[in-house]
This record gives structure tokens, sequence and C-alpha cells, in this order.
């Protein structure tokens, strides 16, 4: 997960007309890649939703193809929570083909949105603010959830419940990915972690022993400088899936924590889009 300092590393001041420019883009991207199958079904329906969930209710982002059932997608957000640039990336993943869910990390403690951007968590003491709840965030609380929002997706009419279900996740989430294909195996096949923090650690839950418990394929994107931070990590990562006979694809890419969200300062769109096929590879193999 990102720290104070890697956010000071980052930059500081106004969001760049660069990363204004990166988020215009990608919606655009997702406006003009919707596949041709979606644009025949409609386009793509969108709406805020609420439902019952472990400690509180359960806000959320949810979008997908106008007609037709099709696999679902958990989207959890990094740590500044849901925003127009996870909904943006949403879109394009429901552009093609799929009926994504953006949900709320801090629905136990606050309803979102809690911050416009990433900008305005650097900006105003975000860290400060998502502390408290972040700690309701315990693995126990993540596998409940994980399957509240699992059940409350195979309740809808966009979702074909004939497809296994997949889950990506960035920053702090990207832990919640392994944890919930832990925790549903029997539904989430597909599972994915794009520069994620504490996946590797020394507790009995640790995430990278749990892929024994996951029947999910698994794509693990690192970046540069966490694995310069925790260089072992990543064959820790390696040698757990091997041990539990999980298909992984774990990779360092050459781009700093947060490069694939087009509103944080280490944006890289080239490797974002390299991630991005990676992802839609293990969803059309493994859902």
């Amino acid at each position: 997960m990102c720290d104070q300092d890697q956010l000071i590393e980052m930059g500081k001041g106004a969001v760049s007309r660069r990363q204004f420019g990166a988020l215009g883009a990608m919606a655009a991207l997702a406006a003009c890649t919707m596949s041709e199958e979606v644009l025949a079904q409609g386009g793509l329906t969108e709406t805020d939703v609420t439902f019952a969930a472990p400690g509180g209710t359960m806000d959320a982002f949810f979008v997908h193809p106008a007609s037709g059932k099709h696999p679902a997608v958990i989207l959890w957000p990094d740590i500044a929570g849901i925003r127009e640039a996870k909904k943006v990336m949403a879109r394009r993943l429901a552009g093609a083909g799929y009926s994504v869910l953006v949900p709320n990390p801090y629905y136990r403690s606050a309803p979102a949105p809690q911050f416009d951007d990433f900008e305005d968590f650097r900006a105003n003491g975000g860290f400060q603010k998502v502390g408290p709840w972040m700690q309701q965030n315990t693995p126990a609380a993540i596998t409940e959830t994980t399957r509240a929002v699992v059940a409350w997706l195979d309740q809808q009419g966009s979702v074909d419940t004939a497809k296994g279900v997949g889950v990506q996740g960035y920053c702090m989430t990207g832990s919640w990915t392994i944890r919930g294909a832990a925790a549903a195996p029997d539904r989430i096949k597909g599972a994915a972690s794009f520069h994620g923090g504490g996946l590797v650690g020394d507790a009995p839950d640790s995430p990278e022993k749990l892929l024994a418990q996951s029947r999910a394929h698994h794509l693990i994107a690192i970046s540069q400088d966490d694995d310069a931070r925790e260089p072992t990590h990543k064959d820790a990562l390696k040698a757990a899936a091997a041990a539990a006979n999980r298909p992984a694809e774990i990779e360092v890419y050459p781009a700093d924590h947060g490069w694939t969200v087009p509103d944080s300062p280490a944006y890289n769109q080239a490797e974002a889009d390299r991630a991005w096929e990676r992802l839609l590879n293990l969803y059309s193999t493994a859902l």
C-alpha cells in the first residue's frame, strides 16, 4: 500500500494538466473501445446502489451493458476511494462486456465519495482521515464483505451466474483480491492486484498463504518502487502460487506505485495499457 513518503515523492501541488488529460483520454477510450456486442445491446447502464452488508450499508457504483447477462467484476478502489477516475475505469471494463461493481471500501465508516480525486486526498489530510476507517477493514471484515458483495451481484439481472466472478484491487485493496478469492472460491475465478500492498507477511492468514484456498487465476502486477522496497515479495508470491498449484502471472512493471490509475501523479499510460490488456486476458481466460 502507498504510504506518506511515496505520496511526497509523487510530487506536490494541484493535479497537473497531464493528469486531467489522462483522465479525459481514458474516458474517451472507454467510449470508443466499447465492444460491438455491447453497442448492439444499447450501450451501458450505470447506477449508484446501496444494499445491506456486514457492519453497515454498502454504497457502490454499478455499471453494465444495457441488456443481457455478463460476468460480474468487483473493482475495489485504491486508498482514495470511489471517484470519477474509478468510475471511468469501471465504464471501460463494462464496455468490454462485464457487469462491474465499484464498492465503497470505507462503507462501515463514511459514504462515498470521500475525496474528489487523488489530489484532494493528498492535499487535504487523506491519510489522517482514512486511518480510522482502514482499521475497520480487518481480514475477517474483508472476507465477510466480499461474500456479501458476491451474493448481491448474483441477484442482479445483468449478471451471468453461470460465469465466474472477477475481482481487482489497487494499492491497499490489492491484497483484498487474494482474500476475496479465498473467501468465495466457488464464485471468484479471476483476481488481479495492481501495485497492491500487504501481499506477503508473517501472519498465518497473510494473503500469500491464502492462495491455497483459492480456485482463481491470479494476476499480480507489482510496481518497480514497491519491488525495490520489498524485493523478496515477488519470489514469495511465486513460490506460494506454485505450492498451491494456482495459475498466477506475477510481474514487476517498469512504473511506480499508482501507475494504473489515471488521476495518480504516477500514472504511466503505456504500462497502464499493458496491465489492462493482461487484466482482460485474465478475465477472458478465467471467468
